[in-house]
């Protein structure tokens, strides 16, 4: 007569347990360590995604449960799985009835020997993403400029630059509140959109935080000797991130057509000016703000200085928008988008005040309070120049004045903060 499979006092299967440990030390894949955890759970449902929300396993008892368990359907519970701080995927669960949950203490020894499977078989790719984004960041800071090293750093990644390249850079904001990790998604969306254009592009986050960039900053290199490529990518990327990720807002900058790989630091400069001046421009906010380096008119006059000296294009800044933006951010007022009205409109007071539909006796008085804050005379020649290239500076430099872009919840609407 034959024994009864072990169990402890608590009524754990301890044979199921095993068979999910053998799965792991085996290599067996996801699927069979998903499976042997279904049966470990009490047959439960179960499906796995990683962190992007890609599915990469199922064991489910019909194509209707695995329907309700990766649709939200009832009586599913979605536990985050961990290696360490790193959330590295969701494993959803559903139980045969709605009294029989699984033990506890089993469910948290499943999550743990699947969380650490998957950032084992995560692993090389991740290996292959930091050398990607090492290799991005490395371009953009010209700390890579020759052509034979850059070729040779590519060669590397599979990437082929020897018939030239061009830069995309995309931006995203959160205006839904949302789980950790939607930057990380961002980039594995942008990259998958890319790659339906191009498949030999490659795509990483630009690794601008904070003061730098709001949101989530996207670097595309296109390898191609086709200078229509990068249209075809950023359409691409746009479609992908609009389907993939509702609640957000996008802005996309191109370069030129890259055909020396020594140009391509240039490029890099040439797609992040574009998408600032995409980003602050207030025609588009019905849709993506998209801008082609070739299709940035002046601004491009100061592409020269925001490489060399920044820092002269920031004391010009300063002494031109700077207290329009501050005067707006502490007192919710519209000074900056009045003054780039009033310039789209050749300084007309009636035109600007359609524009804005508002009366043409507050953007008079709005003016005048331009004058007071910046010193500059919107009545005079001299002044509207200023204010123009203040206002050119200000989106070359990527500084979102009140009403512009805006950030995640909690992060200040992406206003610039207050100088001390």
């Amino acid at each position: 007569m034959s024994s009864p499979a072990p169990r402890t006092p608590a009524g754990i299967d301890l044979e199921a347990l095993d068979a999910v440990t053998d799965a792991v030390e085996s290599g067996a894949g996801l699927p069979e360590v998903i499976r042997a955890s279904a049966r470990a759970l009490d047959d439960a449902s179960l499906a796995l995604t990683d962190r992007s929300g890609a599915v990469l396993a199922v064991a489910a008892r019909s194509p209707a449960d695995e329907r309700g368990l990766l649709g939200d359907g009832a009586g599913v519970e979605i536990h985050d799985l961990r290696v360490a701080d790193e959330q590295v995927g969701q494993l959803r669960v559903r139980s045969r009835s709605d009294g029989d949950a699984p033990s506890p203490m089993v469910l948290r020894l499943i999550l743990t020997l699947v969380a650490s499977e998957v950032q084992r078989l995560r692993a090389p790719a991740r290996a292959s993403e930091l050398a990607v984004a090492e290799f991005l960041h490395d371009l953009l800071g010209r700390r890579v400029v020759a052509s034979e090293e850059i070729v040779a750093r590519a060669a590397e990644l599979g990437v082929d630059l020897s018939a030239g390249a061009a830069i995309v850079v995309v931006r995203a904001q959160l205006h839904v509140p949302t789980e950790e990790g939607w930057r990380e998604r961002v980039v594995t969306v942008a990259e998958r959109g890319a790659r339906a254009a191009v498949p030999t592009a490659v795509a990483a986050s630009s690794g601008r935080a904070g003061g730098e960039v709001i949101g989530s900053e996207v670097v595309v290199l296109v390898p191609s000797d086709d200078a229509a490529a990068a249209e075809r990518v950023g359409e691409s990327v746009l479609r992908e991130l609009g389907a993939s990720l509702p609640g957000h807002s996008f802005a996309l900058g191109r370069s030129r057509f890259a055909a020396d790989p020594a140009d391509l630091p240039r490029a890099g400069n040439e797609a992040l000016l574009a998408a600032n001046v995409a980003e602050g421009d207030t025609t588009g906010e019905d849709g993506p703000r998209v801008m082609a380096f070739d299709d940035t008119g002046a601004y491009r006059l100061l592409l020269s200085a925001m490489s060399e000296d920044p820092a002269e294009l920031q004391r010009f800044y300063a002494e031109t928008i700077e207290p329009l933006v501050a005067y707006d951010e502490q007192y919710e007022t519209d000074l900056v988008i009045t003054v780039e009205a009033f310039l789209d409109a050749d300084g007309n007071v009636a035109g600007t005040a359609q524009r804005l539909f508002t009366h043409r006796h507050t953007i008079r008085y709005r003016l005048e309070r331009v004058r007071e804050l910046s010193g500059l005379d919107v009545g005079s020649t001299d002044g509207r120049e200023k204010l123009s290239l203040g206002l050119k500076a200000m989106r070359v430099l990527g500084i979102a004045a009140r009403g512009g872009p805006a950030s995640e919840q909690g992060a200040g609407g992406g206003r610039v903060p207050r100088r001390t």
